[in-house]
């Protein structure tokens, strides 16, 4: 059995883990931390990491970037593996993930859904063929209007998995009314729409002469990204100090 701390257990994906941990046979939750109101759980919760006296195999983060830097620290000082699920950290905070990688295991993920992850390996396949033959590329991604950030990480990780095919050649445009100009050749478009409880679509588009092929991609409810956290830490824990990705998760279980 793996014990995990979930760090922002108190938010909606944190209560989502745990339920869904107390459901699985290989993995518990055995504390939380959050710095706000503590709900009705089966485990103790600290305001913070460094405060937790329960030892654990795994931390799973589903916080907000703010507390990022923090939970870094406080990982490193106690070894333990981070699976790292906020989104939207600034350039100085990614490269402390990168810093604390070399230090204890990280798994970063933009999005910890087991399809989307699929999908990235896909569109890799798909730019390579399609963007030399005078194929468009857009995304457009919709999330509820309490999502703060946009575009969202899904969206920018998908762009980058098509980028690296095409050997970053590609810019990202995330406002076309600002110019009144045609389209280049080499850009990736990415538009945000946020709207009521859309739980996450992300639709990558691409637009070539006379045929259009669109990869889309659904998640009806949280759990989808909960699934994929809890794989991921069952993964993660007595990994080697490094960074993964949940590329790694989906290789292991199809190894």
């Amino acid at each position: 059995m793996i014990n995990a701390i979930m760090h922002g257990c108190n938010g909606k994906m944190g209560q989502v883990i745990t339920g869904l941990a107390a459901e699985d046979q290989e993995i518990r939750i055995v504390a939380g931390v959050d710095a706000f109101d503590q709900e009705q759980v089966t485990y103790p919760v600290f305001s913070s990491l460094e405060e937790c006296t329960v030892e654990a195999d795994v931390v799973i983060d589903f916080s907000a970037a703010p507390a990022v830097d923090e939970l870094l620290a406080a990982c490193i000082q106690k070894k333990l593996p981070c699976v790292l699920c906020t989104t939207g950290l600034s350039g100085e905070q990614l490269q402390r993930v990168q810093e604390a990688s070399e230090q204890i295991a990280v798994l970063k993920s933009a999005n910890m859904s087991l399809g989307i992850n699929m999908l990235l390996q896909l569109l890799k396949e798909a730019a390579g063929l399609l963007a030399p033959a005078g194929f468009d590329i857009e995304i457009v991604e919709k999330h509820h209007n309490q999502k703060i950030d946009a575009p969202s990480g899904t969206a920018i990780a998908l762009a980058d998995s098509m980028n690296e095919e095409l050997s970053g050649e590609y810019d990202y445009i995330f406002d076309r009314s600002k110019s009144r100009e045609k389209r280049s050749r080499k850009e990736i478009g990415i538009s945000a729409v946020r709207g009521g409880t859309i739980v996450g679509d992300h639709d990558v588009i691409f637009a070539g002469p006379d045929e259009v092929i669109t990869f889309s991609h659904r998640a009806y409810s949280k759990a989808v990204f909960g699934k994929g956290a809890l794989q991921a830490a069952k993964f993660l824990a007595g990994k080697p100090a490094g960074m993964y990705d949940m590329s790694h998760v989906i290789d292991a279980q199809m190894g």
